[in-house]
């Protein structure tokens, strides 16, 4: 720990007393050093279409260097190889990243929350003049590594904020978050931007959006959005004759029929008793899981998740309920729109997009797992959460060797025959430890476990010196500047 505050104390002194640079999506804390000359940089691109502006974020050779040695760190699993990048460069954007994750792991959401801010700090103190983030026409390519992190801290930011209450920040966090690449929409703002603006009461603001997003992008066939929709309209009037309650009770009707799979559960989460009637039709028990795709059962679980608080407030519920039985009649009616309906849930939903399971990884739900496909093997790196396929890399991940590597090919096809077989398999990691116990089995078990043991006091050592170096670095009050001072120190 003195190893870190002696290193922070002699950064600020040869930097000269000094202030953080003022931002807008992050207030710096007066304990944060000023960032200096780090290497990141972001370019003018130039205009591609549509008036929109397009840049890119940039790695001098300097800032490579610790990115590749990053890039190891992560390789070798051993924690303490993080805290040397960290100490001797506080304000490497990926190592604060998955500091962060570290943090979140162990239950440490404020620190985790200050390291993310950290992060989006240096990461918007490399902005080009020219990139205003108030137009919403300024753009970022997805594809490109240097890129993402931007990307990765504004979703983890607007998690943290609204875990705080601050939906409308969050809202507006979303908003910024998706016009840096609306068509793509790399992390699938848009299954959580309808929450945000239900918890900050913009009723309006997400019906327009509905109505401008459903021509091109489809959005009634996210369950998120279907009754969201509808629920802003229900919102929006308290005369139960007037027209905007009269389309919430179409618009929500439409999502049940849509989305059977979503009542039991829904209603389960909120505690809530079905009365029998709905317990026992088929058209919300067994209709509704067999034509539902596990894609589409992850949208569904998502949406119960992260939604289902806005269903206990007053009144919802028995709105809910008297559409449930509306449903049920047109089911028993034999309603044209109700097989339609089935037969778009049988077309479509066959696979998950990359997007979703992105969001899925990063919103970090217990209940919501991330079902990958094949091209999704491999590790989940909490930096780089799945790369695009058509990724535009600047960085190589280092690469472990695999456990069949070089084994014969006959042991290669009877292993094969094991239901636990992964050709993919890395080879287990040996340290000097192993290599010394080879030769006794009672000896190896023991290594084994020594290597347990030195690895989690090495995640509690970080932590601690995490938490001492955010409660006590402080900038020297008096130190006179000298000629190191950045020559835009005074912006």
């Amino acid at each position: 720990m003195r190893q870190i505050q002696n290193t922070f104390y002699c950064f600020s002194k040869r930097r000269g007393r000094g202030y953080p640079k003022p931002t807008c999506l992050v207030s710096p804390k007066e304990n944060w050093l000023p960032i200096g000359k780090l290497g990141l940089s972001m370019k003018l691109v130039g205009n591609l279409h549509h008036d929109c502006t397009y840049f890119k974020y940039e790695h001098n050779t300097n800032y490579q260097q610790i990115q590749k040695r990053f890039l190891e760190a992560v390789e070798s699993l051993n924690p303490d190889n993080i805290v040397a990048i960290i100490n001797e460069h506080p304000y490497h954007v990926d190592t604060l990243i998955q500091l962060s994750d570290l943090c979140k792991m162990s239950e440490d959401l404020q620190m985790a929350a200050q390291l993310n801010e950290r992060a989006l700090y240096c990461l918007e103190c490399a902005f080009h003049p020219l990139f205003n983030m108030a137009k919403g026409n300024c753009r970022l390519d997805y594809r490109r590594q240097e890129n993402r992190a931007l990307f990765i801290t504004l979703f983890k930011h607007l998690t943290f904020v609204g875990q705080r209450a601050c939906y409308r920040t969050a809202l507006e966090i979303c908003r910024l978050l998706l016009s840096l690449d609306p068509e793509e929409d790399p992390l699938g703002v848009i299954l959580c931007i309808d929450f945000y603006a239900l918890r900050s009461m913009k009723y309006e603001w997400l019906i327009c959006a509905y109505e401008e997003w459903e021509p091109v992008r489809n959005v009634s066939q996210l369950p998120n959005f279907a009754f969201s929709v509808a629920m802003a309209y229900f919102q929006l009037d308290e005369d139960p004759e007037s027209e905007n309650k009269l389309v919430s009770n179409d618009l929500l009707q439409k999502a049940l029929i849509m989305f059977p799979g979503v009542l039991l559960p829904l209603l389960d989460k909120c505690s809530v008793q079905p009365d029998s009637r709905v317990s026992s039709h088929p058209f919300f028990t067994t209709k509704a899981m067999m034509s539902q795709s596990p894609s589409l059962s992850q949208l569904i679980q998502l949406y119960i998740c992260r939604n289902y608080h806005l269903w206990k407030e007053c009144g919802m519920l028995d709105w809910l309920e008297r559409n449930v039985h509306v449903v049920l009649d047109r089911v028993d009616e034999c309603d044209q729109f109700v097989a339609e309906c089935e037969e778009k849930r049988k077309r479509r939903y066959q696979k998950t997009p990359r997007n979703i399971l992105r969001h899925i990884i990063l919103s970090d739900m217990k209940e919501v797992k991330a079902t990958l496909t094949e091209d999704s093997e491999g590790p989940i790196l909490s930096y780089d959460p799945l790369p695009p396929l058509d990724s535009v890399n600047l960085y190589v991940r280092p690469q472990q060797p695999k456990m069949y590597e070089h084994s014969n090919v006959f042991t290669v096809f009877f292993r094969s025959l094991l239901p636990n077989f992964n050709i993919n398999e890395p080879a287990p990691a040996v340290d000097g430890l192993q290599l010394m116990n080879d030769a006794g089995g009672g000896e190896e078990a023991e290594g084994a476990a020594a290597a347990r043991v030195d690895l989690a006091r090495s995640v509690t050592s970080l932590l601690d010196a995490m938490r001492d170096l955010l409660a006590n670095v402080r900038l020297q009050p008096d130190i006179p500047n000298d000629a190191d001072v950045d020559e835009d120190s005074e912006d």
